[in-house]
């Protein structure tokens, strides 16, 4: 269960900090931000921040236990 509200809790943070430096126009070095369409939606995502987000959030919620 710790796992999928990690999952959650990490796409959140991506997402808001994507939008935040990807708005700008930056790519975010390291971060690799790009513009991924979902649809007829385009959205701001970085798969190497997802990944870490996920990380953190999972390490955060087993430490509450």
């Amino acid at each position: 269960m710790d796992a999928i509200k990690a999952i959650g809790l990490g796409g959140l943070l991506s997402g808001i900090i994507s939008l935040i430096i990807g708005s700008q126009g930056s790519s975010g070095g390291q971060l690799a931000i790009h513009l991924m369409h979902a649809g007829e939606y385009a959205i701001h995502w970085s798969w190497p921040l997802f990944l870490g987000g996920t990380g953190l959030s999972y390490g955060l919620l087993v430490m509450q236990r």
